[in-house]
């Protein structure tokens, strides 16, 4: 049983041996496996905001009152009534009725309503038979939209150049907030070779 113990403090030791040797053999070759980086906080020197310029679009419609002229059909308006035709017609067929007898009178009848009847229409024709219409311009205002979109010019903040001092010598760097008067470092101190 004491063997036994013997053998295992022995296995603990080696293997602590072990370990020990390790870790200075990664200290020696300048490395930091298996331990915690260390910290500290450097003065803030300056910080400058990095600004972009975002242009956004913005569309919105305008509309406005245009006047539009318009200009009416010309028509022509023919003269249809035939009404003083037809009473000269009549009157043509009173006067042929008094000149003779019998056949001839009916014929005289007819003859006297045609001749009537034309000469009223040709004069009709000749002193303007019809008339225009139309032709009249006038102005009246229509409602016009269109769509337009103007760009508007925003300002954002996307990160600070940072720089401070640590141990007398300056460094910049870039972050994503605003650090204050301090910002914390990391510390690597290794051995020079």
């Amino acid at each position: 049983m004491k063997s036994r113990f013997v053998r295992i403090s022995a296995s603990l030791i080696a293997v602590a041996a072990l370990a020990t040797a390790g870790s200075a053999s990664a200290q020696y070759r300048g490395g930091y496996e298996g331990y915690a980086p260390e910290y500290d906080f450097a003065e803030v020197v300056s910080v400058d905001p990095i600004i972009d310029v975002v242009n956004r679009p913005v569309s919105r419609d305008q509309c406005w009152e245009e006047p539009v002229t318009y200009r009416e059909p010309v028509r022509y308006h023919s003269n249809r009534d035939r009404t003083p035709a037809i009473m000269a017609g009549i009157l043509g067929g009173v006067i042929g009725n008094q000149f003779g007898h019998g056949h001839g009178r009916e014929a005289a009848t007819a003859a006297g309503a045609m001749l009537g009847y034309s000469m009223a229409r040709d004069s009709q024709r000749r002193h303007g038979g019809g008339y225009y219409s139309g032709g009249r311009e006038y102005r009246s205002y229509e409602q016009r939209c269109t769509t337009r979109t103007d760009y508007y010019s925003d300002e954002r903040v996307n990160g600070y150049n940072v720089a401070y001092r640590y141990n007398g010598r300056i460094y910049h760097t870039v972050t994503d907030y605003h650090p204050g008067n301090q910002i914390r470092v990391q510390v690597n101190v290794s051995p020079a070779q």
